[in-house]
């Protein structure tokens, strides 16, 4: 039997091991300035690092060039692409074709790839075209249903991911509203818009919420990094307790977010779903779930922060 990867993503060497140390198989790596979401940065002078701790573990490490590129990006993707294969790294995120392009500009034939374009990768026909292009794994768009994640699977040519834990990303744009906006501010009373260091560490503030006027009671995180302003989820997705569906179907990656979370939370999150998993690769037939699992979780779960199924179990209209 096909086992399933437990999948995260760290924001600097130490948290890599206490992920690890939790039961994490995967971890998504990389800096702000190629990736998208990122609870920080590894830079890529410590990939050859982070990828040694990874493969120490027993782990597999992904770095992240998911962010959609512009211009400025494009000379210096084919470098870091270069570390990123020194480094020996499983595999590189990408969305945008030039990532393809860059690496094939430094010859890297043998990088491995995940397609992740974000909230369009809902069928399986253009997964299966990148898997022509060298993705070996497409990662889904957080709206699929069950039903539509079975599907994809069993016509898929790649392999596939998904998230079944944390925050969902429900919108996203290049520009840094909230800097922009704090910038204007500082223009119209006549002082000097902040340095770019101090913006990026107040836009990473986890105080920041969206609100909408006819649902106070509902807080959209907003978060904010090279890439542009990210609106998050007001409920944080939980399959803990639908997990076998997802083993039995052999997906092959699962992703807890880590994103706005501390350490605690998601070190707490990965033991859960790790027992789980164990559990069941122990004895697929007489796996039963085990509330304690769960509520370990929701003991330490915000109260303004409702565990949900996400789309999973409803129906999406596109």
């Amino acid at each position: 039997m096909k086992r399933t990867e437990l999948l995260t993503a760290a924001g600097s060497l130490s948290e890599m091991v206490r992920y690890m140390e939790a039961g994490a198989d995967g971890i998504q790596i990389g800096e702000q300035q190629f990736g998208m979401r990122l609870p920080g940065d590894i830079l890529s002078g410590e990939l050859d690092q982070a990828v040694r701790l990874a493969h120490e573990a027993g782990a597999k490490a992904y770095v992240a060039a998911n962010r959609i590129m512009d211009n400025a990006a494009l000379p210096l993707l084919p470098g870091y692409l270069e570390k990123a294969a020194r480094a020996g790294a499983d595999a590189v995120i990408f969305g945008d074709p030039a990532v393809l392009a860059a690496a094939g500009e430094a010859g890297l034939s043998g990088l491995v790839f995940h397609w992740n374009p974000e909230m369009t990768a809902t069928n399986y026909a253009t997964a299966n075209y990148w898997r022509g292009k060298g993705a070996v794994r497409a990662i889904l768009a957080r709206e699929l249903s069950m039903e539509q994640v079975l599907e994809f699977k069993r016509s898929c040519q790649a392999e596939i991911q998904v998230q079944v834990h944390g925050m969902t990303n429900i919108f996203h744009s290049r520009r840094r509203m909230v800097s922009s906006y704090l910038d204007h501010l500082q223009t119209k009373e006549g002082k000097e818009p902040q340095p770019e260091a101090s913006r990026r560490d107040l836009a990473a503030d986890k105080g920041m919420y969206l609100i909408e006027e006819e649902r106070q009671d509902e807080r959209y995180p907003v978060y904010e990094d090279q890439a542009g302003t990210h609106i998050m989820s007001g409920d944080d997705l939980c399959m803990l307790d639908t997990l076998h569906e997802f083993l039995e179907a052999e997906i092959d990656s699962l992703k807890v977010e880590s994103l706005l979370k501390s350490q605690e939370y998601n070190i707490t999150v990965l033991r859960a779903y790790r027992a789980a998993m164990d559990a069941y690769y122990a004895n697929p037939q007489e796996y039963r779930f085990r509330q304690e699992w769960l509520e370990t979780i929701e003991e330490i779960q915000q109260r303004d922060r409702p565990l949900s199924y996400g789309f999973y179990f409803k129906e999406q209209v596109y």
